[in-house]
This record gives C-alpha cells, sequence and structure tokens, in this order.
C-alpha cells in the first residue's frame, strides 16, 4: 500500500545543518535535499576526505565549516559558492587553494589554517571583501605583493609561517586592527609599518627582528604590542608615543635599558621585561600610573629606582633572578600589590615600610641573604611567606628577636638567617674535571667548609653565664650543623684527590694511572677525569640523601672549556 506525502514535506525548507562531531566518512547525501534553502552546514570535526561534485551545487551556502576533517583537495568548484560569507577549511591535508577562489566574491571571513600550503594564489588578494582572514601555520615562505589591495582586512594572521619579509603593500591595509606575524622567520619591519593606523594589535613575538622601525610610534591606536623572543637590543624612544598601549610584551630579547620615554605610557598595563639584560630601571616608570603587572625576571639590576613607589595600581611585581642588594623603602607606596616576589637576589634586609601595602598576600624572598624580617609583616594578612625553595608550608611561626646593629626588633625563625644557594651537582662536577683541581685547597677547605657546612641550621639559646657580649646580639642564636657524614666523605675525597694530584706531577707523562683508578694527564690539569659515578652526600633538615651524578652530559656549545658558574648557584 503506498500513501501520499504531503508536497510541503518534501519541500521543507531547511537552512542550518549542523553535523559536526559525527565521524562521518563522506558528506551524508540527505544533505543534497536542502541546496535550494541551505545557507549554513558545519561539517566540522569528522574523517572527510573528499568533496564530490553534488556538493558545489549548494549555491546557497553562506557559512561552510569543515575544519579538522582530513580534505585533500579544494575542487575549483568553489568558484560555484558566490555568495559564501564564512568559509573554514583549518587542519585538513590541503595542499593547493585553487585560483578560482577569486569568485567567492562574498567571501568575509575565511580560515586556512594547518593545511600544508606554501602558497597562495596571485588571484587571492581579489577576495576584496575579505575582513578575517587566518593562514596561521601554513610553511607560507612569501605574501603576494599585492596582499594590500585586501583594502578591508581588520584581522590577518599569519602566525607560525616561514615569512622572512613583509611586502610594502602590507602598510596599505588602513582597516587593519589585528595583525599576528609570531613565530616566522622576519628580520626586519618595513619603515612604512607605521601606516597601519588602526592597529590595535600587533604580535611579532619569535622572531629574528634585531630592532623596530621608529616609525612604529605612529601607530596611536596600537593598544597590544608584543615583540618578545626576537634580538632585540633596544626599543625606540618613539615608543613613548603609542599613548594607547596596555600590554608590552618584551621578554626574551637582549634589551640593556628602557626608554626613557616609557614613562609617557599612563594607559600601560602590563609590562614584561623578563629575560633580557636590563642593568636599571628608569625613574620614568613611576609615571605608568595604570600599571598592574611588572614582570623583571632574570636581569641584571642591582637597585629598583624610588618611583616605584608611584605605581599605585600595581598588584603583581616579579623581579626574581637579579642582582638586588635592596630594595627601596618607597615600595611602601604600591597600595595595591597583591603578590611580590624577589627570590633570588642579594637582598640583606626588607624595609619596613612594606607592610604599607596592605593588600599584600604573597611575599616571596627565597634564595637571598637574609638575617631577619621587618616586625611590621605582622600586619600583613599574608597567605603565603617564602623563605625557601624548600619550604614545607607556605606560612611559618616567627618569632621576634633584636637587631645587634640597630636594636630595633625584627622576626625570626628556623630558616633564618638565609644561607647561600646549594650548588648543582653537575657543576660541582665540572668544577672537578675542568679548572678547579688548580687550587684544590680552596676548593675543599674553603668552598666545602664554609658553604656546605651551613647547609642545615640548628637553634641555640644561650644558657646562664655564657658570654656577654654574645648576650648583647640578643637570646635566639644559629649555628651551623654539619652532618657528620658529609664532613667524612668530602674530607676522604679531598684527601685522595690531594694525593693524586701529587702523584700525577711525579709520574711521566706516559704513565697517567694512580693509586686509586682515577687517571690524570701531566701535561694539563684541566684535563682531570673523575670515576664515572660521584656520589655526593648532602643533609637536608637533618636527614642524610644520597645521590648518584652520572657521568658528564655532553659539552653544550655555549659553554666555554673550563667551568663558567651560574651567579644563582653559588654564594657571594
Amino acid at each position: 500500500m503506498f500513501h501520499c506525502i504531503p508536497l510541503w514535506r518534501c519541500n521543507r525548507h531547511v537552512e542550518t545543518i549542523d553535523k559536526r562531531h559525527c565521524s562521518l566518512l563522506y558528506v551524508p547525501d540527505e544533505i543534497y535535499r536542502y541546496g535550494r534553502s541551505l545557507e549554513e552546514l558545519l561539517l566540522d570535526a569528522n574523517q572527510l576526505r573528499d568533496l564530490p561534485k553534488p556538493f558545489f551545487q549548494l549555491i546557497k551556502l553562506r557559512k561552510l565549516g569543515l575544519s579538522d576533517n582530513e580534505i585533500q583537495r579544494l575542487p575549483p568548484e568553489i568558484a560555484n559558492f558566490m555568495q559564501l560569507v564564512e568559509l573554514d577549511v583549518s587542519r585538513n591535508d590541503i595542499m593547493e587553494i585553487p585560483d578560482t577562489i577569486s569568485y567567492c566574491k562574498a567571501l568575509q571571513v575565511a580560515d586556512f589554517s594547518g593545511n600544508p600550503l606554501q602558497r597562495l594564489p596571485e588571484s587571492f588578494p581579489e577576495l576584496r571583501n575579505l575582513t578575517c582572514l587566518s593562514i596561521n601555520d601554513i610553511s607560507l615562505q612569501a605574501l603576494p605583493e599585492n596582499i594590500g589591495n585586501l583594502a578591508n582586512l581588520v584581522s590577518l594572521e599569519l602566525r607560525e609561517n616561514m615569512l622572512t619579509y613583509l611586502p610594502e603593500s602590507l602598510s596599505k591595509l588602513q582597516k587593519l586592527e589585528e595583525l599576528d606575524l609570531g613565530n616566522n622567520e622576519l628580520y626586519n619591519l618595513p619603515e612604512t609599518i607605521g601606516h597601519l593606523v588602526s592597529l590595535k594589535d600587533l604580535w611579532l613575538d619569535g622572531n629574528q627582528l634585531a630592532d623596530i622601525p621608529a616609525d612604529v610610534g605612529s601607530m596611536k591606536s596600537l593598544v597590544c604590542l608584543d615583540v618578545s623572543e626576537n634580538k632585540l637590543e633596544y626599543l625606540p624612544e618613539e615608543l613613548g608615543g603609542l599613548l594607547q598601549l596596555s600590554d608590552l610584551l618584551v621578554s626574551q630579547n637582549n634589551i640593556e635599558a628602557l626608554p626613557e620615554s616609557i614613562g609617557k605610557l599612563g594607559r600601560l598595563s602590563i609590562l614584561k621585561v623578563d629575560q633580557n639584560r636590563l642593568m636599571h630601571l628608569p625613574e620614568g616608570i613611576g609615571n605608568c600610573e595604570s600599571l598592574t603587572e611588572l614582570v623583571l625576571t632574570e636581569n641584571q639590576l642591582q637597585s629598583l629606582p624610588r618611583s616605584i613607589g608611584k605605581l599605585k595600581k600595581l598588584s603583581n611585581f616579579n623581579c626574581d633572578r637579579n642582582q638586588l642588594t635592596s630594595l627601596p623603602k618607597e615600595i611602601g607606596g604600591c597600595s595595591s600589590l597583591n603578590v611580590f616576589c624577589v627570590r633570588e637576589n642579594r637582598l640583606t634586609r626588607i624595609p619596613s615600610e612594606i607592610s604599607q601595602a596592605t593588600e599584600l598576600h604573597v611575599f616571596d624572598v627565597s634564595g637571598n641573604r637574609l638575617a631577619h624580617l621587618p616586625l611590621s609583616l605582622t600586619s600583613l594578612k599574608l597567605k603565603a611567606l617564602w623563605l625557601s625553595e624548600n619550604q614545607s608550608q607556605p606560612l611559618l611561626t616567627f618569632q621576634t628577636d633584636q637587631d645587634p646593629n640597630t636594636g630595633e626588633k625584627v622576626l625570626t625563625c628556623v630558616l633564618l638567617p638565609q644561607q647561600p644557594c646549594e650548588p648543582d651537582p653537575k657543576v660541582a662536577d665540572n668544577l672537578a674535571r675542568f679548572g678547579g683541581l688548580t687550587s684544590l685547597n680552596d676548593v675543599v677547605e674553603e668552598e666545602w667548609d664554609e658553604h656546605t657546612a651551613k647547609r642545615t641550621s640548628a637553634i641555640h639559646f644561650l644558657e646562664d653565664g655564657e658570654d656577654d657580649d654574645e648576650e648583647d646580639q640578643g637570646t635566639l642564636q644559629r649555628r651551623a650543623t654539619p652532618h657528620p657524614g658529609e664532613l667524612k666523605t668530602m674530607k676522604k675525597a679531598a684527601e685522595n684527590l690531594r694525593n693524586d694530584m701529587n702523584a700525577a706531577k711525579a709520574l711521566d707523562s706516559n704513565k697517567n694511572e694512580v693509586n686509586n683508578g682515577v687517571t690524570t694527564s701531566v701535561s694539563d690539569p684541566y684535563l682531570f677525569q673523575p670515576p664515572k659515578y660521584f656520589y655526593l652526600s648532602f643533609s637536608v633538615a637533618s636527614s642524610s640523601r644520597t645521590i648518584p651524578n652520572p657521568s658528564p652530559a655532553p659539552h653544550h656549545p655555549r659553554q666555554a672549556l673550563r667551568p663558567t658558574f651560574d651567579p644563582w648557584l653559588t654564594p657571594g
């Protein structure tokens, strides 16, 4: 028996079909039934490999999503999609964009990222209505010389390609607001880049740039500038003309000084200058009144300007691994400070004015040379106070004591005074293998006795009748408590090494064997080779551990023949 199907059900009006994440191996035939009305087709995240010819009869399509499939070819018939506004074919296996793409005159948003493309067709700039173009990670080596014809572009993403230069016509994109050129191979920027007067976000991170053209100061609308991971040695003074700039990221360069004009950036909120070569900060930094985050990690700063106390909105300050010997008392003026990190510097005291930063919750001063902390810290509502990397809990129990120099009351605890950081076993091994043996006595007696023996501390309370001079220093004293097994091992190793050196000097250069099985060279003591495995014993918190130190790793090409010392791993 046959049933009559109403005509209205045969010609169902469907405008949108969403078949994302359906594990499709091919385009379902049912889709073609709606060719007269279908405007939005989403087939993302499937396993499609081919687009059959009937697919290109869906001429009413305005939005087409084909990302995250296995499509290997974009047929010339794509020219049929003359009403297409949005096209996403990212993360497929498409090796070429057909020239006929230029017939898609209505196209405004296109994403070709993550395909094995190496070039764009010459006809591509004919897509004059394009506003957003993403061609990230496609091994693109060059842009079309007439890329400037895409006059309506607002966003252009070219991240993770192989671009070595930018065509001059790029400066014609007067409407461009976002330009992402990160992780390419750019060595310089066109002098005319400042003509992009509408640009708000410019990402240039991960390139080979040695300088930034002064014309960048003409980008009056720029809000975010990222030039991190380049080879910059300076920033132009014209940078101070970017009055709308909010984010300035210049991490991992070779910058030795910030321009004085940085103080003109009144709207600057985030400044990251970590992993550079900064020797000082300009006084003008205090005029960046909107600054909320300042990252100065891994530079060569020895001091901070007093003007830093003007940063009333600063909430996150990180100056780890520098060479700071003191902090300005004006630091307490940073009334919004929430996180304050100055670990691994050379600080001997913390100014009591730090307590004026009433919003401070995280205070990290580990790896310094502090003997005590200011009593005023007790007025803060700290959630974490770090004095050591080995600290087991964020907050400790403190006692009050008296500063022997000033007589003022201070805070102290079991982790104070701080001790220099322990040397890396690899550094110690390199010292033994390369140059350290010329002054073996100094290495053993000075470094080991004075440094290693101070790794753990014990609290000693003075008893009645002890020297009055000691009482003047307060009732709480700390003395180094070396681990007996550690000293015994060190002494034995030192004696063996000394004997080896003496024996080596007495032997002929062709006879290098010594009585403990260690081979040395008479002609050059720096070629001394230690045993394949060297066991370093040390104590932490009254417990002894033994760690095997394997044979040395292959020499890094940047390392000198003789050992270099990491200033963060050696005392003083």
